[in-house]
């Protein structure tokens, strides 16, 4: 649950702070319904705290290091039928916000509700982004606080230039940084047994070392 501010809770002012807030996310609504409306499928683009966020093409490292995450994570998640993988171009609907993350979990009882033709996601059990230039003051800010406000139960930051792994554990509704890793194994606090190398992520043997050993288990 999100906590009023004890200054805002005490100021004389907050029936009328309600009237124009209300009117103000009213507005936001009409402003996002647009934006849903007339969103390609091929632009990548988010709606933040009533404007829309149009993201440049990402690059050929960035591409990458997401489609590695992605293939060891829906091949682990797939196997043992734990929920479901959804890549950048899924709509995360909060209350207030859409994104599109790099990469989205939902566990089994969340993916169970998804249906065929679903646009709009609820909110999931773990994200990843991956950091550029354009997207880090939001991945940082905003989203961290918005996810987290929302229930995304971990989060990953992945900085591809210095090749390391941030990962944060949601505690009752704020992010604590649990580990900063460029080596060793990154295991999951949501994703029941996930645990990859983290140089998986950044190298591309290591990836499909990391993916023949997931179905070496598998026959075994």
């Amino acid at each position: 649950m999100v906590l009023l501010p004890p200054e805002l809770k005490g100021a004389p002012e907050l029936a009328l702070y309600a009237e124009r807030i209300h009117a103000l996310l009213e507005e936001e609504q009409r402003q996002r319904e647009k934006f849903r409306e007339e969103l390609s499928p091929s632009a990548k683009a988010e709606f933040i705290n009533g404007e829309i966020v149009v993201h440049s093409p990402a690059t050929y490292q960035h591409t990458q290091i997401r489609h590695r995450l992605a293939r060891l994570l829906s091949c682990y998640v797939d196997d043992k039928r734990l929920g479901v993988v959804l890549d950048e171009k899924a709509l995360i609907e909060l209350t207030r916000n859409d994104y599109e993350p790099d990469v989205s979990f939902f566990a089994f009882d969340k993916a169970a509700g998804l249906t065929s033709h679903q646009l709009h996601f609820p909110v999931p059990d773990l994200i990843v982004e991956v950091l550029s230039d354009s997207t880090e003051s939001h991945d940082r800010g905003i989203k961290f606080r918005d996810y987290a406000a929302h229930g995304v139960r971990e989060y990953w930051l992945i900085e591809p230039d210095a090749e390391i792994v941030e990962q944060y554990e949601n505690v009752e509704g704020r992010y604590q940084l649990l580990f900063k890793l460029n080596s060793g194994t990154l295991t999951s606090r949501v994703v029941e047994g996930f645990e990859i190398p983290v140089r998986a992520l950044f190298d591309t043997e290591e990836n499909l070392a990391a993916l023949r050993r997931f179905l070496a288990e598998r026959v075994g």
